[in-house]
C-alpha cells in the first residue's frame, strides 16, 4: 500500500467531506422541517390530508435514491420552459440545488414515517390524561404528544441521519464534488484504487461514528428519567433489607 499516495490525498478528501457534510446537515434540517407537518397529516383521519402523504411517502421510500436523483436533475430539463416561466430555472440548472432538493424529499419521506410510528406509540393513558386536564387537540400535540414521539423515534431517526449521510456519495454523479467525486478524480489520476477508496471509507467511518455519538449523548439526556440517580439504592435493595431484619414492631422510615 502506497501511504505516500494516501497522505497526499488527505487535504483534498477532507476537502470534499465538507462539501458531504454540508448537503446532509441541510438536507436533514429541512427535510425535518417538512417531516413534522407530514406526519400530523398522516395520522390525521381526513383522507383529503393523510392520502396525499401516504402517496408521497410511497414514492420516495419505494424507489431508489439513484433513480430519484437523475429525475430531478436531468428530467427537469424536459420542462425547462415551465420553469423559466415560473423563474425556478435558474435552480434547477444547478447540481448542488438539485441534490439539495433530492435529498430533502428522501429524508422527508423516511422521517416523516419515523414519526408516524413514534405517535401512534404514544402510550394512550397519557393521552387521556391530558384530555382529562381539559388541553386542546394543538396543546395536546404540542406538550405531551410530539416530545413524546420524538423521544420515541430518536433511535430510528439517528439512523436516518447516518443513511442520508452516506447516501450523499451518489451526488458525485451529478458532478459535485464530495468525498466520493474527489476521490474518484484522485483515482482516475493516480490508479491507486485501492489506497484511494480505503482512505475515503475510512473518513466516512470516524465521521459515521461522530454522528452516532452526537444522538447516543442526546438520547441519554432526553432518558435522564428513566435512570436512576448515581448512589441511590432501590427500596427493595437497602431499605427493603432492612425491613425484612428490624425487630417485629418497629417502624423504620424511609426517606
Amino acid at each position: 500500500m502506497d501511504f505516500e499516495v494516501i497522505a497526499d490525498s488527505i487535504p483534498n478528501l477532507l476537502g470534499g467531506m465538507v462539501l458531504t457534510i454540508e448537503l446532509t446537515v441541510l438536507s436533514i434540517a429541512i427535510g425535518l422541517a417538512c417531516a413534522i407537518p407530514l406526519a400530523l397529516m398522516r395520522v390525521s383521519n381526513n383522507p383529503a390530508l393523510w392520502m396525499p402523504v401516504y402517496g408521497y411517502i410511497f414514492y420516495f421510500r419505494g424507489t431508489p435514491l439513484l433513480v430519484q436523483i437523475f429525475l430531478i436533475y436531468y428530467g427537469s430539463g424536459q420542462f425547462r420552459e415551465v420553469f423559466e416561466d415560473l423563474g425556478l430555472w435558474r435552480f434547477f440548472r444547478e447540481p448542488y440545488f438539485c441534490a439539495v432538493l433530492t435529498l430533502t424529499l428522501n429524508t422527508a419521506a423516511y422521517t416523516a414515517e419515523i414519526l408516524r410510528g413514534a405517535i401512534r406509540a404514544v402510550p394512550f393513558g397519557e393521552v387521556e390524561a391530558a384530555r382529562a386536564c381539559g388541553m386542546s387537540r394543538g396543546l395536546l400535540f404540542r406538550r405531551i404528544m410530539l416530545p413524546k414521539a420524538f423521544r420515541l423515534a430518536l433511535p430510528a431517526y439517528s439512523n436516518e441521519v447516518v443513511f442520508l449521510f452516506q447516501a450523499t456519495s451518489l451526488v458525485s454523479i451529478i458532478t459535485l464534488l464530495d468525498l466520493t467525486g474527489i476521490a474518484r478524480i484522485i483515482v482516475a489520476r493516480s490508479f491507486a484504487v485501492y489506497e484511494i477508496y480505503i482512505a475515503a471509507a475510512v473518513i466516512y467511518l470516524i465521521v459515521t461514528y461522530g454522528i452516532l455519538y452526537i444522538f447516543r449523548r442526546v438520547e441519554h439526556r432526553l432518558s435522564g428519567h428513566l435512570r436512576q440517580r448515581a448512589g441511590m439504592v432501590p427500596l427493595a435493595g437497602k431499605a427493603g433489607k432492612a425491613a425484612m431484619t428490624a425487630p417485629a414492631g418497629n417502624a423504620i422510615a424511609v426517606r
